[in-house]
């Protein structure tokens, strides 16, 4: 609303004139101080205004509702957690000797021994099957084969768990090797779990490091094949050492920590897991928020972001009626593989269980012919 203008006499306009002239005089340190304040704040106002534009703030991160979460974003290395797969990457691992703890002889055209080395400072047990013969020039092809989840308390390395894959390799010529993960059977350590803990990685990663300067090995030909749990750890170690050259997944569990924590129908997270797991995964939830909460860390954790890392050739299986690990974690590796340009090989078995055991053959034969063409 616009008040009507007044016209002011000439007796008014000298009053009006003397008046001002005493404010003036009364407040005008008062009245320089307010203007020189409000000139300082709109400089300094408009200064913000254009760092804000040159340097925009990061937007919050929307709650992850896909598998692959591509280029997440990387902290300073310093400033990394040991589960991010960058900290992984830049971890130093030392080479230590394979001993032979025990041999348990002759297996029909390959012999088995249990052997052991360092990983950490800690003891690590594993089963090793070594072809007959002798060794070819540059020494043996290896397998690393990394188990599914079995019980800490009763696992032990002679259990005859993978004994047909093993034997089948260790005839076609591979040397194989199946490490009882720190706080399984002899082995030194406690069991932390193979998605939120990286411990298991770092045991393969000091197993690779020993095997490259072990006699009788082929340092340039190594890979591995990981069942269920163990396909997890494969996954990180391929994405980690670009010396890899061949990883097998059998029905693995090598989703997302988003999917393995949400997504995961029949998940063992619920309790079926040490207390010690339990009680890793919730404190890493309490510092970082869950994968729904901060989906830009949860990211930097999870292998299938990172395949494009991966030098060596793939082959993964999947029942398609897996009722422990869904076959969802297959289908959206293998996608990511093939987004990533990366040489995969996916079969599914209609019918079968969480262990292949209907075609167990047919699925041994294709993981010898794989690694034998690309190890």
């Amino acid at each position: 609303m616009q008040l009507p203008a007044r016209s002011m006499t000439p007796k008014n306009q000298v009053e009006y004139n003397v008046y001002m002239q005493k404010f003036w005089h009364k407040h005008h340190i008062l009245i320089l101080s307010v203007t020189a304040v409000l000139s300082v704040a709109a400089i300094v106002l408009g200064g913000w205004a254009i760092w804000q534009a040159r340097h925009p703030q990061s937007k919050p991160a929307s709650t992850l509702l896909n598998t692959v979460v591509t280029s997440p974003t990387q902290p300073l290395v310093s400033d990394l957690n040991s589960l991010q797969i960058e900290a992984i990457k830049a971890r130093t691992y030392t080479a230590s000797t394979l001993t032979v703890e025990q041999d348990l002889g002759n297996q029909g055209n390959y012999t088995s021994q249990v052997v052991s080395y360092i990983s950490d400072g800690f003891k690590v047990y594993a089963l090793q099957a070594t072809p007959a013969g002798t060794a070819p020039a540059g020494g043996w092809p290896v397998v690393i084969l990394n188990h599914g989840y079995i019980n800490p308390a009763t696992y032990h390395t002679n259990d005859g768990s993978y004994a047909g894959i093993t034997g089948a390799l260790a005839r076609a010529g591979i040397l194989v090797l199946k490490p009882d993960f720190r706080g399984h059977g002899q082995s030194q350590g406690t069991s932390a779990g193979g998605h939120f803990s990286p411990f298991y990685t770092y045991d393969n990663l000091n197993l690779i490091a020993t095997l490259k300067q072990t006699p009788g090995v082929n340092a340039a030909r190594i890979g591995t094949v990981g069942h269920s749990m163990g396909a997890h750890t494969s996954l990180r170690v391929a994405v980690v050492d670009p010396d890899i050259k061949a990883t097998a997944y059998l029905s693995g569990v090598i989703a997302s920590i988003n999917d393995i924590t949400y997504n995961w129908p029949r998940s063992p997270m619920s309790g079926d897991l040490p207390v010690g797991v339990q009680t890793t995964r919730e404190a890493l939830f309490s510092q970082y928020g869950t994968p729904q909460t901060n989906p830009v860390f949860w990211s930097s954790v999870s292998a299938i972001n990172y395949v494009s890392s991966i030098t060596g050739k793939s082959q993964i299986h999947q029942s398609v009626a897996d009722s422990t690990v869904p076959k969802s974690f297959s289908d959206n590796l293998n996608a990511a593989l093939v987004a990533a340009d990366k040489p995969v090989n996916y079969y599914l078995y209609p019918g079968d269980d969480h262990q292949l055991s209907a075609n167990s053959a047919l699925v041994t034969s294709r993981i010898v012919e794989f690694f034998k063409r690309n190890l």
